[in-house]
């Protein structure tokens, strides 16, 4: 199997277990919304999402060893997509028509920049200067986005995305050195790369919780953006990364880049109608589920008995 293809089926099957994972997660949180930490692992649901986890994160880094960042990151935008039908069955309804546009949207536009970002197998890696460069420049941008000021939701949803990106490259830095052997797992290199990936993976995690404070929807949508922009120019800048077609290659991918983020938007945003007859100000069922706070889930009602009515039996 050529090696683009199959980071593009691995990256498939990651998004699907990431989706489901969170799906897992927040059904959980909506049953027990008090419960601590204590309880949860004790939970069985809980210990299945996160292997759910662990294994989509398995299949990315996989991913990343046969696919270059510019083809691999966008795909991570299919999380969502796949979390539209698995949230919608899970709440008992039906997908709303925004979420099918925002859907055909987001495959539409990630199609056109996989067919101008196709290429081989990563050989190239970040040198260990290089690593330390991207990692110095990216920390010092978070800096300045999380810096005390207006709208700390947006700035802070695009500080978890460079981040994520960030590691997301370093790493494939990673995965790439020590499978081919160029360097050894104990090697200085390879655990400070490995170091600088746990910083920047936690750091994301962290920014994308406060960055959803503020609501979801257009943090979420910010996020899920910034990600494949920081990963691709790494690649572009350092990794001999190209778009193929030329000129046309990279209006192509643009105009897949455009598209792709309106349908990100749309499904990050839109609210079923369903859902609005009940409440005028919850979040789109998506949102809540890729947010994993228990505070954005929506609690299902609890089983309370009738109460009984003179002149009428109830059964024991």
């Amino acid at each position: 199997m050529n090696a683009t293809l199959l980071a593009v089926v691995l990256s498939l099957f990651s998004s699907v277990a990431y989706a489901a994972a969170a799906v897992a997660q927040e059904r959980l949180a909506s049953r027990n919304p008090g419960s601590g930490t204590l309880r949860l692992l004790r939970s069985g649901a809980w210990w299945g999402s996160v292997v759910l986890n662990a294994s989509a994160a398995l299949l990315h880094v996989v991913a990343l060893k046969y696919g270059p960042l510019t083809v691999v990151q966008p795909l991570g935008a299919l999380t969502l997509v796949a979390a539209v039908p698995l949230g919608a069955r899970v709440a008992g309804r039906r997908v709303s028509a925004v979420e099918w546009r925002g859907t055909a949207l987001t495959l539409l536009g990630l199609s056109a920049i996989l067919v101008t970002a196709s290429g081989p197998a990563p050989e190239d890696v970040l040198s260990a200067p290089e690593a330390v460069a991207v990692a110095g420049v990216t920390a010092a941008l978070i800096g300045v986005l999380t810096r005390p000021g207006t709208r700390p939701g947006l700035r802070h949803a695009s500080a978890s995305g460079f981040a994520s990106g960030v590691a997301s490259a370093l790493t494939q830095t990673v995965t790439v050195a020590v499978t081919d052997r160029s360097e050894s797992l104990l090697s200085v290199q390879v655990i400070g790369v490995a170091l600088l990936v746990a910083a920047f993976a936690t750091g994301g995690l962290l920014l994308s919780q406060t960055a959803y404070r503020g609501g979801l929807g257009a943090p979420l949508a910010v996020v899920t953006l910034a990600n494949p922009v920081a990963a691709a120019a790494i690649g572009l800048a350092l990794l001999g990364e190209r778009l193929q077609g030329g000129a046309s290659g990279v209006l192509l991918a643009l105009a897949g880049a455009g598209l792709a983020a309106w349908g990100v938007v749309l499904l990050s945003r839109a609210t079923p109608a369903a859902d609005l007859a009940g409440t005028d100000h919850e979040e789109h069922p998506v949102a809540a589920v890729l947010a994993l706070t228990p505070e954005s889930a929506t609690a299902e009602p609890a089983l309370v008995p009738r109460q009984s009515e003179p002149g009428h039996l109830t059964p024991l």
